[in-house]
């Protein structure tokens, strides 16, 4: 059985490169999952830069979608799998499953509220359904597997169905993929925060009535 580690942050919070640390901590090949995609010049630049702070011994694997297959094919691999990041996979999930609802040549756009619901009723399920598998997958392998995401949710509501969706998708894939790590840690500012089994331990003693 691996060991699991969530690491989340804010942006820029240093989160990745605590992330990085930790996997060159463990003496064992490291395997890169890049789940980025180049859509413009700036996601370019953020990309070259962290290729450039990553040792060029790494072996670099670009997915963008399909984690859960990528992991059952690097389930007994000796080494560290380390995936960066799990928002921007889940950014990929929703806007494929988006693709799949736009109208067709000749058909009226949906409405925003039908956009809401197909969100919420289709989309999103399907989504957490896969990251509660993947949660899974990475608990159970041979590598050990870092997982970096982002806390999205600390600012205003978003004014779009599809960023809401988002913003609530995020919260709730951490919850899932917190519950199965190993060791879960919040960086702010530079500094690692562990929040596991601290945070477990209090909750557990609340739902029992203890304190």
């Amino acid at each position: 059985m691996s060991q699991f580690t969530l690491i989340t942050g804010g942006a820029r919070s240093g989160k990745s490169t605590f992330a990085e640390l930790l996997a060159a901590q463990a003496k064992r090949p490291v395997i890169y999952i890049a789940t980025a995609q180049i859509w413009d010049a700036e996601m370019a630049i953020r990309v070259k830069k962290h290729q450039e702070q990553r040792p060029s011994t790494w072996r670099l694997i670009e997915e963008p979608l399909n984690i859960h297959a990528t992991l059952t094919q690097l389930k007994d691999e000796e080494a560290v799998i380390l995936l960066d990041c799990v928002t921007l996979w889940l950014t990929n999930m929703l806007l494929a499953g988006q693709a799949d609802q736009s109208a067709q040549p000749g058909q009226e756009a949906p409405s925003e509220s039908q956009t809401s619901s197909h969100l919420y009723k289709h989309i999103e399920p399907q989504i957490l359904a896969n990251v509660q598998e993947v949660a899974q997958l990475a608990q159970e392998i041979k590598p050990k597997v870092i997982f970096v995401t982002n806390e999205v949710g600390q600012g205003i509501v978003p004014e779009n169905p599809m960023a809401r969706v988002y913003r609530d998708l995020a919260g709730r894939s951490n919850q899932i993929l917190a519950r199965k790590a190993e060791q879960v840690y919040l960086v702010a500012a530079g500094y690692p925060i562990e929040l596991k089994p601290s945070g477990e331990k209090l909750l557990a003693s609340l739902l029992k009535g203890d304190l």
